[in-house]
């Protein structure tokens, strides 16, 4: 779990690094979220 965790913080801060707008910035959230909830199920 805690893996998991740690994947998904990481995958948010890379996606934040990578974005330039507000937009962006939702959208890679949301992509975090989803890979959270895909690797949990």
């Amino acid at each position: 779990m805690r893996k998991i965790m740690m994947l998904g913080l990481l995958s948010v801060l890379l996606g934040l690094a990578g974005c330039n707008t507000v937009k962006g910035v939702g959208k890679d959230i949301e992509k975090g979220g989803e890979a959270i909830q895909k690797a949990a199920s």
